[in-house]
């Protein structure tokens, strides 16, 4: 072979095995290594994970075909170091640069978070944390700390009317600090300009429109007839009459198995027995929601003082002006427990 065909197969060599590697490492790069020929699939990653963790992770849960290749492409791409905690979605046929770069750049998949039918604020707590990387109790030493939720206008006894039963997306690796702040924008965005006005018409701040609106939503489920039941109460508190809302202390008593409100729980020396002491409580007796709040802002207009449930257990309710009449409709209701053994 004469010198300049040596020439020509040599550059032919290398150009081929230049090649080669460009090949091998697009093929490492771009290549699918993720849930290869299966669904998208959700990956936590918790605070201080390091890389060892991080792919025993991902080949416990069979997500990575080829754990060289991604090491490989980690380390050039400066992963390795720079783990990012949070709640990640691998997609189906991901390739290393694409789940490298996702990663690194901590580009999370939010959660939805829904909280509703919620009573207790350890009710509160343990639905949001079963959700999210926070302990309940994270979250509950801040709702139960005074100074921490003095900065956002509430107390520790009425923080429950901060938190609007609703959908939110957030973070699964949301501090509880930037949780409680995200749910104070959300509660200044639902308490707008026309809102607090609606408010200030009925002579309440927001905090006890929440309180009412609380009450109202205990006393019926009907949304039709939640402004009726706003009307009334909104009657006694204008005419100073105490309340008297069964639901009230049935929260005093902490017995929600209560179907049938005795003397005996009227007799409960607690703020939020109603029979005993006048006005609104101090807090809320459940986490009222949107509906319900916009109910008791728009209440019905009316002179009935008074209401108990209707005798055919619909759900409904039956109104009164007086005392009397008011009487009338309890007994129906009262003898239609005593025909079903309902004691209590």
């Amino acid at each position: 072979m004469k010198k300049g065909q040596w020439k020509i197969a040599i550059v032919a060599g290398l150009l081929l095995a230049g090649i080669s590697v460009i090949f091998y490492v697009y093929q490492l790069f771009y290549t699918a290594n993720f849930q290869i020929g299966r669904e998208d699939k959700v990956i936590f990653i918790k605070e201080k994970v390091t890389f060892p963790e991080l792919l025993e992770i991902l080949k416990k849960e069979q997500m990575l075909h080829d754990v060289v290749s991604f090491a490989f492409v980690s380390k050039i791409l400066n992963y390795q170091q720079h783990i990012k905690a949070g709640r990640y979605i691998i997609k189906k046929n991901m390739s290393n640069s694409a789940a490298v770069r996702m990663l690194r750049a901590g580009l999370q998949a939010p959660i939805e978070l829904t909280f509703n039918n919620v009573r207790l604020l350890t009710d509160f707590t343990k639905r949001v944390a079963e959700e999210v990387a926070f302990k309940k109790e994270d979250l509950e030493k801040l709702l139960t700390d005074q100074n921490f939720v003095k900065k956002y206008g509430f107390d520790t006894t009425n923080i429950m009317a901060m938190f609007i039963p609703n959908t939110y997306q957030v973070f699964w690796n949301i501090k509880p600090e930037a949780f409680v702040e995200k749910m104070h924008k959300e509660y200044k965005k639902f308490w707008n300009e026309e809102r607090l006005q609606q408010a200030k018409k009925l002579d309440l701040t927001p905090i006890q429109v929440s309180i009412l609106a609380s009450i109202v939503q205990a006393e019926t489920q009907k949304q039709d007839e939640k402004p009726r039941v706003a009307g009334v109460y909104l009657n006694r508190l204008r005419k100073k009459i105490k309340l008297d809302a069964d639901p009230t202390l049935i929260f005093a008593a902490k017995d929600f198995t209560i179907k049938r409100v005795l003397d005996v729980h009227k007799k409960i020396d607690s703020p939020y027995n109603t029979y005993k002491y006048a006005g609104l409580p101090p807090g809320t007796i459940n986490m009222p929601t949107e509906n319900t709040l916009k109910a008791t802002l728009n209440p019905e207009k009316h002179d009935y003082i008074f209401f108990c449930a209707k005798e055919d257990f619909s759900g409904y309710h039956n109104f009164a002006v007086t005392y009397t009449e008011h009487l009338k409709n309890a007994r129906l209701y009262q003898r239609e427990l005593d025909r079903k053994g309902i004691k209590k």
